[in-house]
């Protein structure tokens, strides 16, 4: 069955309708919502700025904020790492 609705978000003034899966409305909403937030906090900051402007610093915030946490999350040199150590301790245990 396909689970799809469709939905009308409000986003920097502006409505866009969505197609999306029934489970992603709430996590959809969510994220319009803190999109929102960032762009009237900035808009209170920086008054002079076009709106251009103002939508491209949230923009980056998000992606900035995105990449730190891929990279805090990234297992990869730990994985490295644990490789390196159990080619180790099998050398010395074959050894002994």
């Amino acid at each position: 069955m396909n689970d799809k609705i469709k939905i009308n978000l409000l986003i920097a003034d502006s409505y866009y309708p969505l197609t999306i899966n029934r489970e992603e409305e709430e996590s959809v909403r969510e994220a319009a919502k803190q999109v929102n937030i960032r762009l009237n906090t900035y808009r209170e900051h920086y008054k002079t700025l076009s709106p251009e402007k103002i939508l491209a610093m949230v923009a980056y915030q998000f992606s900035h904020e995105n990449l730190m946490l891929r990279q805090r999350n990234d297992t990869q040199p730990y994985a490295a790492k644990i490789e390196e150590l159990t080619e180790v301790l099998d050398q010395y245990l074959t050894n002994e």
